[in-house]
């Protein structure tokens, strides 16, 4: 029978049994003095996607298959080690083969199964917010610990198309202290050919290294691996790494493999070899001393920058299935707090938000967010995003309902309470919607201390024509991280004001308020004015505002250096004033282009310093791009761009980068005196693909601009250089409906006065409103739990996580966890206020630091600052308290 390895590859030669196949006793172990002088470290793994040309049902199965080969080959080769780097792939070994999972356990003891990376999945490291790949850590390290008692303490990601600035800061978090990737590669980007130190915005290093060729190889010889990455490397450094097994659909190290490792060791044909790890390799590097090694402080890019963009819809449901499970702990903790002394029932969900949050890091693997797998992996993914977002509504609803029944709510005829819940820890003022029943005549909003307050009806959810049922949108005043009730009233509001809107002779639309004024051209319901009203600068540039155009590129984007490319316009089809009072005014621009439609809404808010676009897109148009532009009227731009945890400046040079919420472009301004420092920051809630493009470029007109890519339609699942076939049958991606969001916030000087960060939260995350009762309660009409207030009250520090802890106490109580991200880059001192506990935090950070504090809930316990993983920083001690709490 022929011997093959899991992943059904045949590897010839002789078939003789494995004692042959070991070195015989007595052969050299040393290759003979003639050899070239290099020490390789030969890294045995197998690179598995658990989702890519394939489902996960058969990345499971296989997962199980190749650590199996794994540990078959431990068993016949008594020098082979073998490297594994996603948590995800042993979990579901542990719960579909316990005795396979035993016997990882007893390699785990012995050395020779290394457990690196640290994390759930090997993640896209561009998209996700900053809190997944610190839940990446946490739940991936903790199932080491809890399973083996041992953490990675080497970062490994070999496939994804690039990483983020600030991962040295998170693998230090997570007591990791070294890093090794593949891509960019060398035609990508000017990286060194040896190990580097990687230093993060906030001043965090890891010492990195890239993989040289592939991570991967094929099932027999390897000299054609060895030699490739020999090329690539700086042969006057030594030690040098090299990975070698068959990977993406798994398989592993093979017996032909091994042997000709063996055999080329003997033959001195590459220097000397040595079954390793990346652990071992690193620790040769540092012990042969690190000070002269070069420093990189950027990210590592580009590779397949079409990622940034490609399926839509996975992006939106990412960011959707993010921002609601982060919520969903915090109104969790405080219920917890509130209401689980007196009902244990009630205590802190630890289980079902560890299944949301594996829902949402599993969908973050590099073939699956990036938009790189097939087509029924995103039937996949939207069901188990889904499951997610439910779990985290069902929590919030029960979180809001703790809360909502302890507030004292006394009856007022005629009248029907609403109880609006702010989740983030700073003062919100927004526009909230809410449907209601009972007033066939209208309805208004007071305050609780019965104060009127602006409120204009709005289109209800329904279209009946049940007389009773109405919708209206007032603008809410929310405490930080708390909770205010209003009351709908019956009668419609009478305004004694309206917000300006205009529509001039030759049909210029105009909206204004107090600190802005909009203008839309009818013939191309372009933005041609956005003016600052408190300092007269006119941001709105002059150029195109979409650029929508043919797409020959694959699914990744290969090759691809910039996506702004001159393109047509979608002519207008209709421009309309939709909505018009003292809330909000409203203007829909309705476009079509071939098969395709498009409505842009501009919502000017009665107070707001910020104009919103909403973005409704009914698209087909296989093999095609469209870009959304906002040309700004700056001179000397420069751009800055939001990456998690921090931020980059990047060049004003058309080239597509990947980015969070935020983009912001900043320059001079006006003439004479009236010259001055301004710019404005463009902020989504869905997309990733952006450019910062000069004046004067095939995009622009004659001032700079930024674009958005919003959609991309290439083939599923098609990589270059496979070229389509021209009667084809394909699926292509992005056809259909899709909505985003954007905020166009003008700004005096840099963009820190913009808040961009905070806004994008604001933009994520919405305040939630719910119909409630009348009843007796301890609570009064408004209170706020957690809030953070940072010296100048510039919103520079944020709280990015405030959560149960994952350990349960001795009594079962829940200890908060908070999280402290600084934003702008400068030194700053916050002040966390936690009512809920009756405590406070006050801290200083420098720039881009990341600060956790546990602060348990019995004050007669000290507040500690832990480490990302929510343990203090002896990670590996084998004293270190840990427990898999379910709570």
């Amino acid at each position: 029978m022929p011997i093959r390895t899991s992943a059904g590859c045949d590897e010839g030669g002789p078939k003789v049994d494995s004692a042959a196949r070991r070195p015989a006793p007595g052969l050299p172990v040393e290759p003979p003095r003639a050899a070239a002088p290099y020490r390789i470290h030969l890294v045995g793994n197998a690179h598995l996607d658990p989702v890519w040309l394939w489902p996960w049902q058969e990345g499971y199965a296989e997962a199980r298959a190749t650590f199996a080969s794994a540990i078959e080959r431990m068993d016949e080769y008594d020098d082979f080690i073998f490297s594994c780097d996603q948590m995800v792939l042993l979990d579901w070994v542990k719960e579909s083969d316990p005795v396979l999972f035993e016997r990882i356990r007893a390699r785990v003891a012995e050395g020779r199964w290394v457990n690196v990376g640290g994390w759930w999945v090997e993640p896209d490291c561009n998209a996700p917010m900053g809190e997944s790949f610190v839940r990446q850590g946490l739940y991936g390290q903790r199932f080491l610990l809890a399973e083996f008692g041992v953490a990675a303490t080497v970062g490994m990601n070999v496939d994804p198309f690039g990483h983020n600035a600030m991962i040295p800061a998170i693998l230090r978090g997570q007591g990791m202290d070294s890093y090794t990737f593949l891509r960019p590669g060398p035609h990508e980007a000017d990286l060194f050919d040896t190990p580097f130190w990687w230093r993060a915005p906030d001043g965090s290093q890891v010492l990195a290294s890239r993989i040289p060729f592939e991570y991967c190889s094929p099932p027999g010889d390897i000299s054609f691996q060895t030699e490739k990455a020999l090329g690539q490397l700086d042969r006057g450094f030594s030690p040098m790494m090299v990975f070698y097994g068959v990977g993406n659909h798994g398989g592993g190290p093979t017996r032909a493999n091994i042997d000709s490792i063996h055999r080329y060791q003997r033959l001195g044909s590459f220097g000397e070899l040595i079954m390793s790890s990346p652990r071992d390799f690193f620790d040769e590097v540092t012990a042969a001393g690190t000070d002269a090694l070069p420093t990189w402080s950027n990210d590592l890019q580009h590779h397949a920058a079409g990622c940034y963009s490609a399926h839509s819809a996975i992006k939106a449901w990412q960011r959707r299935a993010q921002h609601a499970v982060l919520a969903a702990e915090r109104w969790a903790a405080i219920a917890d707090v509130l209401g689980a002394g007196a009902n244990p029932a009630l205590r802190y969900p630890t289980d079902d938000l560890g299944r949301a949050w594996k829902q949402v890091l599993f969908n973050q693997f590099h073939d699956v967010l990036p938009g790189s797998a097939i087509e029924s992996a995103y039937d996949d993914a939207r069901d188990q995003l889904g499951e997610a977002v439910s779990i985290s509504k069902r929590i919030i609803v029960r979180a809001h309902n703790i809360i909502a029944r302890q507030i004292d709510i006394p009856m007022v005829e005629n009248t029907q309470p609403v109880v609006v819940f702010n989740p983030h820890p700073w003062p919100v003022t927004a526009p909230i919607e809410i449907n209601y029943g009972g007033q066939p005549n209208g309805a208004h909003v007071r305050t609780a201390d019965d104060t009127m307050i602006n409120s204009q009806p709005v289109q209800q959810v329904s279209t009946t024509d049940h007389r009773a049922r109405g919708a209206l949108v007032f603008q809410a005043d929310l405490p930080p991280l708390g909770y205010r009730l209003y009351r709908i009233h019956p009668g419609a509001y009478a305004p004694a004001t309206e917000l300006d809107v205009q529509v001039t002779d030759d049909g210029q639309v105009i909206m204004s308020n107090p600190l802005l004024q909009v203008r839309i051209d009818p013939r191309t319901g372009w933005l041609t004015s956005l003016l600052d009203r408190r300092t007269g600068a006119e941001l709105a540039g002059t150029g195109p505002h979409l650029q929508l155009c043919s797409d020959p590129t694959d699914t990744w984007g290969h090759r691809v250096v910039s996506y702004a490319w001159p393109g047509d316009e979608m002519p207008v089809d209709r421009i309309r004033v939709v909505e018009s009072g003292p809330v909000r005014a409203s203007v829909r621009v309705e476009r079509s282009w071939g098969r395709s439609t498009m409505i842009e809404t501009f919502v000017l808010g009665r107070d707001s310093d910020a104009l919103e676009v909403r973005y409704a897109i009914d698209w087909h148009e296989p093999g095609h791009l469209l870009k959304v532009r906002f040309p700004v009227s700056v001179e000397d731009p420069t751009a800055t761009y939001e990456i998690p945890f921090a931020t980059l400046e990047r060049p004003v040079d058309g080239a597509e980068e990947p980015a969070q919420s935020w983009v912001d472009l900043t320059g001079t301004t006006g003439a004479g005196r009236r010259r001055q420092r301004a710019g404005l920051a463009v902020i989504n809630n869905a997309k990733h693909g952006y450019d910062a493009s000069p004046a004067d470029s095939p995009v622009s007109g004659t001032d700079p601009s930024i674009g958005i890519s919003a959609v991309r339609s290439p083939v599923f699942a098609w990589h270059d250089p496979k070229e389509l076939e021209e009667d084809g049958i394909y699926t292509y991606q992005a056809q259909g409906f899709q909505e985003f969001r954007c905020l166009l916030v003008p700004h005096a000087g840099d963009w820190r006065s913009a808040q961009p960060t905070r806004r994008a939260a604001e933009l994520g995350s919405a305040p939630r409103a719910m119909l409630e009762t009348f009843h007796d309660g301890t609570m009064p009409s408004a209170r706020s739990f957690v809030e953070v207030i940072t010296t100048g009250d510039d919103g520079q520090v944020l709280a990015t996580a405030i959560k149960g802890a994952e350990d349960a106490t001795d009594d079962g109580r829940c200890d908060l966890i908070v999280r402290l991200s600084e934003t702008n880059g400068r030194r700053a001192a916050a002040d966390v206020l936690l009512p809920v506990v009756g405590r406070t935090i006050s801290c200083e950070l420098t720039p881009y630091q990341l600060r956790t504090f546990r602060v348990p809930v019995d004050r007669r316990r000290r507040i500690t600052e832990v480490n990302l993983l929510e343990l203090d920083d002896k990670i590996n001690n084998a004293e270190q308290p840990f427990r898999q709490g379910r709570r």
